[in-house]
């Protein structure tokens, strides 16, 4: 029982972290180098910058911030689910 949970849990870890490269793969290739042109032409400046440039250079670099932590807390509950918790 114990290595079904072990590979339920590997499984579950695999899965978010997936995931979250596709967000963050999303936003800073995507955003910032596919689609930059037509971002710059049809979403709003921020200050002086166009935003498909913004995106390329501060927009994908507070994704990852977000990203991070966002796994923190989903790990946590990953490992609570699967009786990994710090403290016992």
């Amino acid at each position: 029982m114990k290595d079904a949970s072990s590979q339920s849990y590997r499984r579950a870890c695999l899965r978010l972290v997936l995931f979250l490269l596709a967000v963050w793969f999303s936003a800073s290739f995507g955003c910032g180098i596919l689609f930059r042109e037509w971002l710059d032409a049809n979403a709003p400046q921020i200050g002086s910058a166009p935003f498909g440039f913004w995106m390329a250079q501060q927009g994908a670099i507070i994704c990852f911030v977000i990203l991070l932590v966002v796994y923190a807390v989903m790990m946590n509950r990953i490992d609570a689910k699967h009786g990994y918790t710090e403290g016992q």
